[in-house]
């Protein structure tokens, strides 16, 4: 079997994992994304052996082998995502979100209790988890990180944008004052543009007050 074959298994694996569960789906699976994995790896591996294979045999032999490997590479890279989401969820406040995405962690922030109203400057009382989530990241430092700030529509576009570009830079400045490269960090606002709930009832205007840390695995 060709080692280019092998590879491209595990490529498309990877890839076809990060559609599998809608972004914000929670489930009390802790190894969802493990199994999710395996059957996708398993599934993608067999169909690139039968559209590989070029005879009868040869594509039954090739569609074998890519089930075998594709259900090994596809738990493989589940499973450290749901070991990483698993192990920092257990470290923060219950009210910070771990979302295992497959091909990404986001760590979403209430801005309830990040920051006072209308101020970028992070509350103390926060800070440790933002701490914590720093020493996580220098646990695992094979990954990217992008700092997002949103905000609700009350106010101007304007104003928002900047806020949450402010907010964004504030937390992003924690981490790296805890040891994350710098080089591994942006911090970007989206301001009022990425809500995640309506903004015409107070309960949806504060879901979309939030900062998010993205991260993204580099390998």
């Amino acid at each position: 079997m060709k080692l280019k074959y092998i590879l491209s298994i595990g490529a498309a694996a990877a890839l076809a994992l990060s559609a599998c569960t809608p972004v914000d789906q929670y489930t009390p699976d802790p190894n969802k994304r493990t199994k999710e994995g395996a059957l996708t790896g398993a599934a993608i591996g067999a169909g690139l052996g039968i559209l590989t294979g070029e005879g009868s045999k040869d594509k039954r032999d090739r569609a074998l082998v890519g089930a075998a490997v594709g259900g090994l590479i596809g738990g493989v890279v589940g499973n450290n995502l749901d070991k990483q989401a698993a192990e920092l969820q257990a470290r923060l406040d219950s009210r910070i979100r771990v979302i295992n995405e497959g091909n990404q962690l986001r760590v979403v922030l209430p801005e309830g209790i990040l920051f006072p109203v209308d101020s970028a400057a992070v509350q103390p009382s926060i800070q440790g988890d933002l701490y914590e989530v720093a020493a996580h990241l220098n646990r695992y430092p094979n990954s990217r990180i992008e700092v997002v700030g949103h905000t609700d529509n009350t106010g101007s576009a304007a104003y928002n944008q900047d806020l949450s570009q402010r907010r964004a830079q504030a937390v992003a400045a924690i981490l790296r004052n805890a040891g994350v490269s710098p080089s591994r960090i942006v911090a970007y606002g989206r301001g009022e543009d990425q809500p995640v709930a309506s903004n015409l009832t107070p309960q949806g205007r504060q879901l979309n007050r939030r900062v998010e840390i993205l991260i993204i695995p580099t390998r």
